[in-house]
């Protein structure tokens, strides 16, 4: 039988508080932290910093946490299999995506993976900042980079193509450009860590780095801005095409894109066993994304 402080302390860190956990485990918020002082003095480790305001889990305490969830899909796949009762995925699940691409291409069709999976608790958040996701509790992350930090298991699901684009009414006062040299005259709009730009047109490859025109961590306010005239934009396809198709943005420089090691990759730390909930979203993202324009 699994130790019932291991229990204890997987309920503390999945709701986030000892208030909460003693809640769902109908015992007080005191002798949850009785047990949980416990369970660290007995492995001589501490696994959750303590303050006023919130709980945070030790490097200690997030690699016991990784181990110990594991541990506990095993032993319901276990039962699962003595028992001769097939358990689909179940239990909480936590979920990030970058802001702009978790609005419009994750969220509207979230309804089908939960009709599908109605024993998934799942959280889903919106983020343009690559959390730790340990450090975090996240499950899983769906990551829009050329490359994947070492220590997470990547599963690319798309790739995302960007292009040189400006609204027509910017073209129309500041002319729009031939070469890609004649980018130097042009405002540009980037968000930050999008620069440098590395645009490639068949074996040619070039490198813009120059300020934006704005300061701003938001992608989405990139697109806006580039939509209201202020300037041009290296955006990805999933994010300007309803644009384009309006006419709101024009493509420019045509032959060059942006280069196409940029991928779409659903993200979750290494594991011996993956939570069965998370290999369900990845199919989800996976036959969800596959009919996409981009």
């Amino acid at each position: 039988m699994l130790d019932p402080d291991y229990e204890l302390f997987a309920e503390i860190v999945d709701a986030g508080s000892l208030s909460a956990a003693g809640r769902a485990l109908a015992i007080t918020p005191a002798m949850a932290s009785k047990r949980l002082a416990r369970l660290e003095h007995r492995l001589g480790v501490r696994l959750v910093h303590r303050t006023t305001r919130r709980l945070a889990l030790t490097e200690a305490g997030a690699r016991f946490h990784a181990d110990l969830i594991t541990i506990l899909a095993e032993v319901r796949a276990a039962e699962a299999r003595v028992t001769g009762v097939s358990v689909g995925p179940s239990g909480p699940v936590r979920v990030s995506a970058p802001t702009s691409f978790g609005r419009l291409h994750i969220a509207p069709y979230i309804h089908r993976f939960l009709d599908r999976h109605p024993g998934v608790a799942l959280e889903f958040n919106l983020s343009d900042v690559f959390d730790d996701l340990l450090a975090e509790r996240i499950d899983l992350a769906v990551r829009i980079a050329p490359e994947i930090a070492p220590g997470l298991i990547a599963h690319r699901i798309g790739t995302s193509r960007r292009i040189l684009c400006a609204a027509p009414s910017y073209l129309a006062t500041h002319g729009a450009p031939t070469t890609i040299a004649m980018l130097a005259d042009h405002q540009l709009l980037a968000a930050k860590g999008q620069m440098p730009w590395r645009l490639v047109n068949g074996a040619r490859r070039a490198t813009i780095d120059r300020p934006s025109v704005v300061t701003t961590n938001s992608s989405e306010i990139v697109r806006e801005l580039a939509i209201s005239g202020v300037g041009v934009a290296l955006r990805s396809l999933w994010d300007v095409g309803e644009a384009l198709d309006r006419g709101e943005l024009a493509r420019i420089l045509p032959d060059w894109e942006g280069s196409a090691d940029v991928g779409i990759y659903a993200v979750h730390p290494s594991a011996p066993t993956i939570l069965p909930a998370v290999t369900a979203f990845v199919a989800f993202l996976r036959e969800t994304l596959a009919g996409a324009a981009f």
